[in-house]
């Protein structure tokens, strides 16, 4: 299968309810840290299930911190978008490839001052830069808790092999399969 055959069959996995994944019906337990394999397992397993409640945390905890503190984190999410598109451009190895090929190396005081700029314009802006990769890494760090707390119970098993045909074409399957982590069952 090509890339643009993935592409066109992907899928979002059903939004489970709020029952099932923090209330009622949610049952948590610490997992048993001796057993990476089943703890690894659990985790996929929960991945899978609640990719698209994930989804939405994720995107609630951001707008949640974009709400609180609006100018940083679009301030701080410009200077991150234009400082890798900097690294990006100009220090690929293509880049290289094409500045070495032209025979002429780059002024090494231009380098150095736009470094200096760079670093200096990150250390003024940091606490812009902190608010928006917190507001990217909480989110993360919410979603490995609960994937790691959750139980699985009969219905979430049940739904897992039912839906294993799938699993693959869904945005967390891709990601876990491009990642390594997608378990043999599937």
């Amino acid at each position: 299968m090509t890339a643009t055959q993935a592409g066109t069959n992907l899928q979002l996995a059903p939004l489970r309810s709020v029952n099932d994944f923090l209330l009622e019906s949610a049952r948590f337990q610490l997992p048993n840290f001796q057993d990476f394999e089943k703890w690894g397992n659990r985790v996929v397993k929960n991945l899978l299930y609640y990719q698209t409640n994930y989804f939405l945390m994720s995107a609630a905890v951001f707008l949640l911190i974009g709400l609180i503190h609006p100018y940083k984190v679009v301030l701080g999410a410009t200077i991150i978008l234009v400082l890798s598109y900097v690294f990006i451009k100009f220090f690929s190895s293509e880049a290289r490839r094409s500045l070495g090929a032209a025979g002429e190396q780059p002024n090494k005081w231009v380098v150095l001052g736009g470094v200096l700029g760079c670093s200096y314009l990150v250390l003024y802006l940091f606490e812009a830069v902190l608010i928006v990769m917190f507001a990217m890494l909480l989110p993360f760090s919410l979603i490995f808790v609960h994937a790691s707390l959750r139980l699985r119970n009969i219905k979430n098993k049940i739904t897992n092999t039912i839906e294993s045909v799938g699993v693959k074409q869904s945005p967390m399957g891709q990601f876990l399969e491009a990642m390594g982590l997608m378990p043999d069952a599937f």
